[in-house]
């Protein structure tokens, strides 16, 4: 090769490189790594293999002369029979010339495949020709090394054809010296996605393991992490598809959706900190065990003592040869009617309803009032404690449990901003922190109004609300019906709560249905 075309030779193995790391995709990577190696050693064709645990599998074959192209971007598979690595006794094999160039981790050059030669076995190559009417001769087989010297990978070109006279040749040193080299930035490049890749999964993995400790935390509520990302990156992907209206040039690429789909993963990480009574309070008296079991005993220590004064006056009528008075029977069966009844009350209460009434709760306030004796002490029936948390008006959070709660949405913006997010990942705070905000500003916990947040973020407020409504799996309340969610965002959606044209977008999509098919119980449904 002349000086001229030595220098043409490296200017392109430059521009190879370049466009070798300038290549995201894997699979369009190892197409150009391949079809780079046949440009530069001027190959009519060539094979690329990937290891495979004990084996080593041809990942891509192209070929000029026979127009095939099999594996990689073709969509076609690729069905020669996987090269073993090591033989059944457990040597390594060095009869197959890619093999042989893997545990070797040298280049291999063979000037025709049909001369007479004891080292490797062709048999492969000679049934491919036989199959495909070709005629396999020149042979380079070069493996791809990291930076640990570890084979990732072996390249195979096939018949060098002269430029001049369309003629096969082998392989000559510089075809080979550059085709190495190129093979070596190829290397590099892969072993840099693998990475990557691996450093993605890793970080992945650690997202998802704070969801799974908030699983672990709480059983009612640990299926929203895992939720909220599902409804989320559905009803994004409803809104770019959009050709229209204020979302028409909405448009979300593969970084885009992994950055929303990390932040739906995260947005409630701060719930780590919230104290498990709280989060899981299923009734009105519970903190680390429910005291209702504290007020029934001491209903019954009441009980008890009506008994024995009944039975003392019983006593002291017998002893006095008075007769019974029946009133004392009735009298005492009032009062431990009425004892039953308030009790049962305070069960019911204890629940927590949707909404208590006025009347309900002038009702623990005068239980409140009355005073029992309880040994040489007189104490009220109910504590102001126990009053206090039986009055709750709405579910089973007082007003100081519930900021508990609420500050779990500032632990999560405090816990991400002490991430350093990498730049694709940057907006991952903004979108999990933005979920309990409202259209109008009166949410939290920063009071922002829609202008100020991204569609991301007022996506997810969407998908956190409708999981939140359609969860059956809280013991404080039941799933409500398909039909009943969405009547409570429409109003959300009227009263300022969440933005109205991406519940447009929920509703005309049917996001709603998509998600209730597969994760929603049957009963639950009663929306097409």
């Amino acid at each position: 090769m002349s000086d001229r075309g030595i220098i043409q030779q490296i200017d392109k193995l430059i521009d190879i490189g370049i466009a070798l790391s300038n290549e995201r995709d894997k699979e369009i990577l190892l197409e150009k790594i391949l079809l780079s190696a046949k440009a530069i050693a001027g190959a009519d064709g060539g094979s690329l293999y990937r290891i495979e645990g004990s084996d080593i599998c041809a990942a891509i074959i192209h070929s000029d002369g026979l127009k095939i192209h099999l594996g990689g971007c073709s969509g076609m598979p690729v069905k020669m029979a996987k090269v073993p690595l090591y033989l059944d006794n457990g040597a390594i094999n060095l009869s197959h010339v890619v093999s042989y160039a893997y545990h070797s981790q040298r280049a291999v050059n063979i000037p025709d495949v049909y001369d007479p030669n004891d080292d490797f076995d062709f048999s492969g190559p000679r049934e491919f020709d036989q199959t495909y009417h070709y005629r396999t001769k020149s042979l380079l087989t070069i493996p791809l090394k990291n930076h640990k010297d570890d084979v990732i990978g072996v390249l195979q070109l096939i018949n060098a054809m002269d430029s001049e006279t369309g003629q096969v040749i082998e392989f000559d040193d510089i075809s080979q010296k550059m085709t190495t080299a190129m093979a070596s930035q190829a290397a590099i490049v892969l072993t840099q996605q693998q990475l990557i890749g691996d450093l993605e999964k890793l970080f992945q993995s650690l997202v998802k393991l704070v969801a799974t400790a908030i699983d672990q935390k709480s059983p009612y509520t640990g299926a929203h992490s895992r939720r909220v990302p599902v409804i989320t990156m559905l009803l994004a992907e409803a809104v770019h598809e959009i050709d229209h209206g204020c979302f028409k040039d909405f448009c979300l690429s593969d970084a885009d959706r992994y950055e929303l789909e990390i932040a739906s993963w995260l947005h409630d990480c701060g719930k780590i900190t919230t104290p498990e009574f709280v989060m899981d309070k299923a009734t009105k008296l519970e903190t680390i065990f429910d005291r209702i079991e504290l007020v029934e005993t001491r209903f019954e220590i009441v009980k008890r003592d009506l008994e024995i004064e009944k039975l003392k006056r019983q006593v002291a009528a017998i002893e006095n040869g008075v007769a019974l008075d029946e009133e004392v029977e009735r009298h005492f069966q009032r009062q431990i009617a009425q004892l039953e009844d308030d009790l049962a009350f305070i069960r019911r209460v204890n629940i927590g309803a949707e909404f208590m009434s006025e009347q309900d709760q002038a009702r623990i306030k005068a239980l409140s009032s009355q005073v029992c004796r309880f040994g040489q002490q007189d104490r009220p029936l109910l504590s102001d404690d126990e009053a206090y948390n039986l009055s709750i008006s709405r579910g089973t959070l007082t007003q100081e449990e519930r900021q508990v709660i609420n500050h779990h949405i500032v632990a999560t913006i405090e816990m991400l901003k002490t991430i350093d997010f990498p730049k694709h990942l940057k907006n991952v705070p903004e979108f999990a922190g933005g979920h309990h905000e409202r259209m109008d500003g009166k949410g939290y916990p920063n009071g922002l109004r829609r202008e100020q947040m991204s569609v991301q973020a007022r996506i997810m407020g969407i998908a956190d609300i409708f999981e939140a409504l359609m969860d059956s799996d809280r013991p404080y309340k039941k799933g409500k019906k398909l039909s009943e969610a969405l009547s409570i965002l429409k109003n959300m959606k009227e009263n300022g709560h969440i933005d109205p044209d991406l519940y447009d977008v929920f509703m005309e999509k049917k996001v709603y249905k998509a998600y209730a098919d597969n994760y929603v119980p049957a009963e639950q449904i009663d929306v097409d």
